[in-house]
């Protein structure tokens, strides 16, 4: 487990019935290097020394590359709370570089890629990530598939113990409602301080005791989404604070809400650690009120 020594990034929080720093780690980056293992495996390393214990992953992030690395860089003792999703497989060659898989029967094939690539006999939660909000692919034909029908093989599979808790990604307000006899844990939406479309979402998740775990924290390359580092007050608070803009947006974040749990990646030593150091930011009243004063100007994109 993290040694009590260890500062918790960010504080504390619920996830699945476990104790998690607020501070986790998300990641899809490790993906870019895959020509230098042993850089994505230090990077990893790290992350747990620095008390990072809640790790977002997939088996579609380089086909098992990334799970291989989890796999790999994190002992039984660092008590790192693995986190997956399924709803996408790899699209190899294509114009985008997923494909929908949203079927029972696609869903429990990944679910059983994530146990081999992981070398688990259970995956801790896993989130069924929809294709109904946010940017992203979107469910055509055979692909569109109802989430009741979605959630009962996730519950099969958490009745057989294949999954330990399960999540939603990409989810609606409805969708969420429609899930949460199912006891859902934990929300992955595109979230971030100029894209807050989903407050009442997150207020839902507040009251049900589930985790918000936005994804895009600090808004998104994708064209029309707008970035958290060029809004002026962000750029304000930063020169104020003694602080980057990016550690703004994610300080934000955690202050907003108190069942918020992030997972920043990278692919870089010195982001991880300036990300965890966001979790040590006290933002003041005031400038809280200006943050919380920016406007949302969410996009809806579609990639697929």
């Amino acid at each position: 487990m993290t040694s009590s020594n260890t500062p918790r990034p960010g504080g504390v929080g619920p996830l699945a019935g476990r104790t998690v720093s607020r501070v986790g780690y998300g990641a899809m980056q490790l993906e870019r290097l895959h020509d230098d293992r042993s850089a994505a495996l230090a990077l990893l390393r790290r992350a747990a020394e620095l008390g990072v214990d809640h790790v977002d992953t997939a088996q579609f992030y380089g086909d098992g590359f990334v799970n291989g690395l989890i796999r790999e860089a994190f002992r039984p003792e660092d008590g790192v709370l693995v986190v997956s999703k399924v709803g996408a497989d790899p699209n190899p060659g294509g114009r985008i570089r997923l494909r929908p898989a949203q079927r029972p029967e696609e869903l429990r094939a990944s679910v059983e890629d994530n146990l081999m690539s992981l070398d688990v006999d259970q995956v801790p939660v896993v989130n069924l990530r929809r294709l109904d909000a946010g940017p992203g692919l979107r469910a055509e034909g055979d692909q569109v598939v109802d989430i009741d029908d979605q959630l009962a093989v996730m519950t099969a599979m958490r009745d057989e113990g294949k999954i330990g808790a399960i999540g939603l990604s990409s989810v609606t307000l409805d969708g969420l409602r429609r899930a949460l006899p199912a006891g859902i844990v934990c929300v992955q939406n595109a979230y971030s301080l100029v894209a807050r479309d989903d407050e009442e979402l997150l207020r839902l998740c507040l009251a049900e005791g589930i985790a918000w775990v936005p994804y895009f924290p600090l808004g998104s390359a994708f064209p029309g989404i707008p970035k958290v580092t060029e809004e002026p007050a962000v750029l304000a608070a930063a020169e104020s604070l003694g602080s980057s803009p990016s550690q703004i947006g994610l300080a934000w974040l955690l202050h907003h809400a108190p069942n918020v749990l992030l997972i920043p990646g990278t692919g870089d030593a010195g982001h991880l650690e300036a990300n965890i150091a966001a979790g040590s930011i006290a933002i003041d009243d005031a400038t809280l009120a200006t943050l919380d004063a920016v406007p949302s100007r969410s996009a809806e994109i579609s990639l697929g």
